[in-house]
């Protein structure tokens, strides 16, 4: 896509995109991946969580366990995470972990990649550990790259890396995806900064 379709793009999205990374701008935020054992929440459970703390787009913290899932690994997710039911035997349990993450979420903002899934894995176990709901803002970079980045052919978090040469050397480990996203978002607030110029 030439340079002035592009902006022409922005111009017309732009307003409520602006409008949320403006208020990362000005906001404590989390950039978040998980790892689970399959693709819905109330029969599989999570085996690693990664976060990215960060204020006024500078990292401040950064949190990251695997999680023993109490259960088998399907052989099919061992495969695409490199996530083993050895490597989980010895760590803590969501019960144990939800927690202390939770405290580290606070009222951030969350940032995710593909907030649908994401987002309905952590509240459900949220909720199942605190006995509250998740409440915090969300931001979803694969929502944000389907209004301006709709030239791709998907918008997997392997395709929008490949388009803004970013390398992410471990897929589908949390916390390589979560640094992934980060520098994702990071190209959305420099494409922000071009086109209001």
């Amino acid at each position: 896509m030439d340079s002035f379709v592009h902006i022409l793009m922005w111009k017309l999205n732009s307003k409520n995109i602006i409008n949320m990374l403006e208020d990362l701008k000005n906001s404590e935020y989390v950039v978040l991946d998980l790892e689970t054992t399959g693709l819905i929440p109330y029969r599989e459970w999570i085996t690693e969580i990664a976060a990215i703390k960060c204020k006024n787009w500078e990292i401040i913290d950064e949190f990251q366990t695997l999680v023993n899932p109490e259960r088998h690994i399907p052989n099919w997710i061992v495969r695409l995470t490199w996530i083993t039911n050895e490597m989980v035997a010895d760590a803590p349990t969501i019960d144990e972990v939800m927690p202390e993450f939770s405290e580290f979420l606070w009222d951030a903002i969350i940032v995710w990649h593909n907030v649908s899934f994401d987002f309905r894995f952590l509240s459900y176990y949220h909720y199942q550990c605190m006995w509250t709901y998740l409440e915090n803002q969300t931001v979803c970079t694969l929502k944000i790259a389907r209004r301006l980045l709709p030239e791709l052919p998907n918008k997997k978090l392997w395709t929008i890396c490949e388009y803004f040469w970013i390398t992410n050397e471990r897929a589908h480990r949390a916390m390589w995806d979560t640094r992934a996203t980060l520098k994702v978002l990071q190209r959305y607030q420099m494409m922000e900064n071009q086109f209001q110029n």
